[in-house]
């Protein structure tokens, strides 16, 4: 009898290499497909695994779970990993490797795949959270192992044994998509001083193109949850959809980044979420109205640690689940309603309002009604400096 593989599949040039490369070493390979917001053609996929040599196909519709349970967790914490990647791919990888981890088990099979690289932070997100969640499992990383060291030999590849991919050597650029955006790497993108095509872009448009008058949006939320666009109660899967197209026909959303991977190597990633950017800066926009000083500072700390353990792979451990009961305690307050401009690329809050509100306008305005006691502040001074009253004397 084969032994089972389950592999983690995407459609693209890897996975489909991969189905022909174990089913002709043996192996009785079994596609497992995620839906996170995709948005591809899910059954035509399904026939090209099957054509390529898999014995099965599973499909699991996972937008809702990686909304709720992946992408508002990290909206809450403002997680952002180095300040330009809303961590889209990464959210995604361990509710992946949950649901490939489900159908090993549930098929009985000794092992799983992926098609990750060597080089790359995915590898260490799905083989973490496979080896957290069911340490039994055999891990199989044919892309580390293959005679192939270029995606050209890939293509070549695919060529050869007649497997139907997308991919070209005129558009080499791998992408990898979901309902929170899109990670745009390899190809030209490999010369970090190299502009991006603007064919290159999915969900964006570019400055010269997007929409001449500027967009005006109200995000409601609760608890730090957007729970209403303009008005309108929406899932959050309904909510992302609707907020990504406005937000990008507006030129919302790009960042282009050299980055630090986790294994050690400067990357140059090209990243899209015009709906994570756009909530993003609501969230913050909001929290800056309702949360007090030092635990608005505190919390700064916290989002890059956050991010930090997204991006490393380590959502499945107990700092990631203590972080969670710290970040929803201070959403308690995070309630209101924030409207944004979006305009040729910008995205800028320009009023907010929350019953939580700590803003006391009799105490910042400097005209009539002001009740802020201004004789106060000498002796305040004078308290908070005296530790360094004299520090300086002579330095010079």
């Amino acid at each position: 009898m084969k032994e089972k593989v389950v592999l983690a599949y995407s459609g693209g040039l890897d996975t489909s290499v991969i189905i022909k490369w174990l089913t002709k070493r043996g192996y009785d390979v079994i596609a497992y497909m995620a839906d996170v917001g995709q948005g591809c053609d899910f059954e035509a996929y399904r026939r090209r695994a099957i054509a390529t040599g898999a014995s099965k196909v599973f499909v699991d519709d996972l937008k809702k779970e990686f909304v709720e349970d992946f992408v508002f967790r990290a909206l809450k914490a403002n997680a952002v990993y180095e300040s330009g990647y809303l961590l889209a791919t990464a959210l995604s990888r361990p509710l992946i490797a949950n649901g490939l981890v489900k159908v090993a088990q549930a098929q009985k099979a000794s092992y799983v795949a992926h098609g990750c690289t060597g080089k790359g932070n995915d590898q260490v997100r799905f083989e973490v959270t496979i080896r957290s969640l069911d340490p039994r499992l055999k891990i199989m990383a044919p892309v580390r192992e293959w005679e192939m060291k270029t995606r050209s030999e890939e293509i070549d590849y695919a060529k050869k044994n007649n497997i139907p991919i997308d991919a070209s050597k005129k558009k080499p650029y791998s992408l990898d998509v979901n309902l929170w955006g899109i990670s745009i790497e390899s190809g030209k993108l490999e010369d970090p001083y190299y502009e991006p095509d603007e064919n290159i872009y999915q969900l964006t448009k570019g400055v010269k193109d997007s929409a001449a008058e500027p967009v005006y949006v109200e995000i409601e939320f609760k608890e730090g949850v957007p729970v209403k666009l303009n008005g309108k109660w929406m899932s959050g899967v309904d909510l992302i959809l609707r907020l990504s197209k406005i937000a990008g026909n507006a030129g919302v959303g790009r960042s282009d980044i050299i980055e630090n991977r986790l294994v050690g190597i400067k990357s140059r990633e090209v990243y899209e979420s015009p709906a994570g950017w756009t909530l993003l800066e609501a969230h913050k926009g909001l929290e800056s109205l309702v949360l007090d000083r030092e635990l608005a500072h505190y919390k700064e700390a916290v989002a890059l640690k956050y991010a930090e353990l997204i991006y490393y792979g380590l959502w499945y451990t107990p700092l990631r689940e203590a972080l969670d009961k710290f970040i929803d305690y201070t959403q308690k307050r995070v309630n209101g309603v924030v409207r944004l401009k979006l305009h040729k690329g910008t995205c800028r809050v320009v009023g907010r309002k929350s019953p939580n509100s700590l803003y006391r306008e009799e105490l910042a305005t400097y005209e009539e009604g002001d009740k802020f006691d201004q004789s106060l502040a000498k002796g305040f001074i004078e308290l908070w400096g005296l530790p360094y009253k004299g520090s300086y004397k002579n330095k010079a």
